[in-house]
């Protein structure tokens, strides 16, 4: 089966009108000054899937990571299994990759849709957060900006253990 269920309609389309996509603007590669994440944090791009460091942590979890499609698909209700399965596969990599190399015990994965389980970018995307031992993320503590700097060297661990290039400077 492929494509939305059919008994959806377009109530569940939720983006505003003239939505200015900063998730397309990455996947597409095009850096811009409204947008908190550059393409140095892109850990991973081929024609289905794009990868990145979070630009928002929770503060026990840092170096999270958002795998998202290429292609511009507002929520689960648009994607192609297809693409489902390209964008699982890349978080069950990067899984790996933080678990090998932040020295977490675990991960979890986390997905909203519409505006009360809090999607605040009407573009598909599945979080991949690295988890550790009483780290209160199910407390739900207040998420905060984490500054390039601090973004960087997670970025570069993930980029190696992905074989991912290194973007242009």
């Amino acid at each position: 089966m492929t494509g939305r269920p059919k008994a959806l309609n377009d109530s569940y389309r939720l983006a505003p009108r003239g939505y200015r996509c900063p998730f397309c603007l990455i996947a597409q590669g095009i850096e811009a000054d409204d947008v908190a994440t550059s393409q140095s944090e892109v850990v991973y791009r081929d024609e289905a899937v794009t990868a990145l460091i979070s630009s928002h942590w929770f503060e026990n979890n840092p170096g999270a990571a958002i795998v998202i499609p290429t292609e511009h698909f507002e929520n689960m209700f648009d994607v192609p299994i297809e693409t489902v399965l390209r964008i699982h596969d890349l978080a069950r990599r990067i899984g790996a990759a933080m678990m090998s190399g932040y020295g977490c015990v675990g991960i979890s994965t986390r997905q909203n849709n519409g505006p009360y389980p809090i999607q605040e970018i009407w573009h598909y995307h599945l979080h991949v957060v690295p988890r550790h031992a009483e780290d209160g993320y199910f407390e739900w503590a207040e998420r905060r900006l984490a500054l390039p700097a601090e973004r960087a060297p997670y970025a570069e661990l993930l980029r190696d253990a992905l074989g991912s290039p290194r973007p242009a400077t």
